[in-house]
């Protein structure tokens, strides 16, 4: 079994330097205070980045995504822009990477006077903590695809816990994915209070049908830097899109499906619910992939 956020497994990772509230450890070395507001209470913000032949893909969405995050939990950084992102780069070269890298930029509320919910009780200086690890899918995960299982956990909308704020309170995805794994399957299939479907734990969903791709409107999913792109691609391609209800027998009985991150870019799904898809990845969906690489190198290329 292997979720979307698998990775092989990559003996470099075992010396890389962490950024840590503006120096560079070893990995061994990098903690933080039991105090830390985001350890006692999840209390903070992320973003998780690409290096790709020597660029951060897609670098202004990430802050921009993190920036609008922090606000709406008014959490200030404590650094511009301009610094995070010299911080990422800094990073990234400390470790002499250039390509395959998955980054993980983490501010937190920082030490608290006591573990409370209270954000009064904060200190006055926010947790900056950037990993950068060697990180690419198993093989045969890219090629053969997920298997998906229907959570009887829910998406939820942005008053009661917003789908689209990346924090690190993760919980209610955590047990939809232990739901999915006691089921057999690799990956948490979400539907929204309506019963409509929604997102995948960590990943947002895609199907295809007669060769049009279908995923669900705004309200219940994440706020995807990778599905957007992938949005992106399908109106810049001619490729037929739909965006808003999407049933879960209409997923179940799609012609081929997939889900998108970070880590992942595209990767296929082979089964819903014991309903298997065809040949994995479908033509809609390697099409799709081969565009999306294109524009991860016009990306790169671009910087």
């Amino acid at each position: 079994m292997a979720g979307s956020q698998d990775f092989a497994y990559d003996p470099r990772n075992a010396s890389v330097l962490i950024y840590l509230n503006g120096a560079l450890v070893p990995r061994d070395q990098a903690r933080v205070s039991i105090f830390d507001a985001g350890f006692a209470l999840g209390d903070g913000v992320w973003e998780g980045l690409r290096l790709h032949r020597g660029r951060l893909l897609f670098l202004g969405a990430h802050l921009d995504r993190l920036f609008a995050g922090a606000a709406a939990i008014r959490l200030d950084p404590g650094l511009t822009r301009a610094e995070i992102e010299a911080a990422l780069i800094a990073t990234t070269r400390a470790n002499n990477m250039t390509d395959g890298v998955h980054l993980r930029l983490m501010v937190t509320r920082g030490r608290k006077a006591t573990v409370n919910q209270d954000p009064r009780n904060a200190l006055g200086q926010p947790t900056i903590v950037i990993t950068a690890e060697y990180k690419a899918q198993p093989l045969e995960l890219s090629g053969a695809g997920l298997r998906l299982a229907t959570a009887t956990i829910r998406c939820t909308p942005a008053h009661m816990f917003d789908m689209r704020l990346n924090s690190h309170s993760r919980l209610n995805l955590i047990r939809a994915l232990l739901e999915a794994i006691d089921k057999g399957a690799d990956e948490a299939l979400m539907l929204d209070p309506n019963g409509l479907v929604a997102s995948c734990n960590a990943t947002n969903f895609f199907c295809v049908r007669g060769g049009t791709v279908h995923t669900a409107g705004d309200d219940f999913c994440f706020n995807g830097i990778t599905r957007a792109n992938v949005l992106a691609v399908c109106r810049a391609n001619n490729i037929g899109l739909k965006i808003g209800d999407l049933t879960l027998e209409q997923a179940h009985t799609a012609d081929e499906a997939f889900v998108t991150g970070t880590l992942g870019g595209l990767t296929p799904i082979r089964e819903i619910d014991g309903h298997a898809f065809g040949a994995t990845p479908g033509p809609v969906t390697a099409r799709l992939r081969h565009l999306y690489a294109a524009l991860m190198d016009a990306d790169a290329n671009a910087q």
